[in-house]
């Protein structure tokens, strides 16, 4: 089924490159930023109009309003099934855990008497969350954003999520996904907005009807979100720019077929951009997975979105002729999730440095941190693992540093500023401190 990239034997002597040779799915954000340009202009100019314009056009719902009623958020969590909320509540109940731990405490630096600088983590005031409704309702999004949120201080926190045609009960259609809206009202967020897309984007940033201006946005989403994420950064701050889905498995031969299988079909329902690709020194492993992949797919929901991916050119297997060789290959590739599952996986993890997150052994698949694993999924795509982190506490939080230098340790180190202000020829900073002194 997934088409073979063989690379071993020096076969990629040549392009030491291997991000050249793992490609990944045509994703062009570039060209999208000229449909979302207008979009995002318009919703500056015209506000709620515009949104609700562009619900109509994309969504196919009516709306009179952008803002979600609080008696329907509460009737959603009334409605929700017991065993879904007893899995929310266990999923905020592990993230919260992890976040935390991870709250970074100030830190106070005495550098001489009298000379202190106190490095004070401060969190953002406003944050707007983008949780994905579109080819599914990704309620686990509203977790994964909004936890961290919270454990960081974030004061105000303003969730929107695209409107569907379905209806919801007596709301009719034009709503969020009521298993959305029940997660909402579980974390207790009663600001939320059905829209979706750029349009949602711009805004959070530009503000819109009851929609005041957010100075952060977080959220995984489609092309059109990501490339308006990036248009507006500036405008206002974004965490990554987090596209379709990635799974790469590094395995060998120790490795359950059936288990790989299942892994790399399980991001591949997400989006027929979704990228699963299988890493290997094992042809045995390769093959055996190729025939656990067709009688798997067949027993699932989703099976054109599934195939699509599978074989796109984002997805693939791709055969080296051992795992220092795979190591390098996912290292080059920095996959937003990576799987290992090989003998002594946790040390092979360990030499792992470009990852969105990692999962180690054969009993934690990405499955497990879509959900329940207590790190958050929301992570970065397109090689983005390589230079930055997943959303965590740290992305809702800002470092200050907060400098306090009495007389006699200004006058330390006065000399030096003046010699480094002269030197740059910047005489009213060196002005600046003799008048001190």
């Amino acid at each position: 089924m997934m088409r073979r990239i063989d690379l071993r034997g020096g076969a990629a002597a040549s392009a030491p490159d291997y991000r050249t040779l793992v490609p990944r799915a045509d994703f062009d954000v570039d060209a999208a930023l000229h449909v979302v340009g207008p979009i995002c202009d318009d919703v500056h100019e015209r506000g709620m109009a515009a949104v609700i314009d562009y619900s109509a056009k994309f969504d196919g719902v009516e709306q009179t309003d952008i803002a979600v009623p609080a008696e329907a958020i509460a009737e959603a969590l009334e409605r929700l099934d017991p065993d879904v909320r007893a899995g929310l509540e266990e999923s905020i109940r592990r993230l919260r855990t992890t976040c935390e731990a991870e709250l970074e405490a100030d830190v106070v630096t005495d550098l001489a008497p009298g000379a202190r600088v106190t490095q004070r983590m401060v969190p953002v005031d406003r944050v707007g969350l983008y949780v994905p409704g579109g080819l599914a309702p990704l309620v686990s999004s509203v977790v994964m954003n909004v936890v961290p949120a919270q454990v960081a201080g974030v004061g105000s926190i303003a969730l929107t999520s695209s409107p569907q045609r379905d209806g919801f009960g007596r709301w009719g259609d034009g709503l969020p996904h009521p298993t959305i809206l029940a997660a909402c009202a579980l974390l207790g967020v009663d600001e939320v907005y059905a829209a979706g897309g750029a349009q949602a984007i711009a805004m959070l940033a530009y503000g819109a009807g009851p929609c005041r201006p957010v100075d952060l946005v977080t959220g995984p989403g489609n092309i059109y979100v990501v490339a308006a994420k990036r248009l507006l950064r500036g405008v206002v701050g974004i965490d990554s720019e987090a596209g379709p889905t990635e799974i790469a498995i590094l395995a060998d031969v120790t490795a359950d077929p059936a288990y790989v299988a299942a892994d790399l079909i399980s991001q591949a329902e997400h989006d027929p951009l979704a990228a699963s690709v299988l890493v290997t020194d094992s042809t045995r492993l390769a093959d055996a997975v190729d025939v656990e992949l067709e009688r798997q797919i067949a027993a699932t929901k989703h099976v054109e979105r599934i195939r699509t991916a599978l074989t796109g050119r984002q997805s693939g297997t791709v055969l080296v002729d051992g795992i220092e060789q795979g190591l390098d290959v996912v290292n080059a590739y920095a996959a937003e999730h990576l799987e290992v599952q090989t003998a002594d996986a946790a040390t092979v993890a360990s030499r792992v440095r470009n990852a969105g997150a990692i999962f180690v052994g054969p009993f934690a698949p990405v499955s497990l941190g879509d959900y329940c694993a207590g790190s958050n999924h929301v992570l970065p795509t397109a090689g983005c693992a390589c230079h930055s982190s997943g959303l965590s506490v740290r992305a809702f939080r800002r470092a200050v540093h907060v400098v306090e230098y009495d007389e006699a340790a200004l006058d330390q180190v006065a000399g030096h500023v003046v010699d480094l202000a002269e030197a740059e020829d910047l005489p009213g900073h060196a002005a600046a401190v003799r008048v001190r002194l």
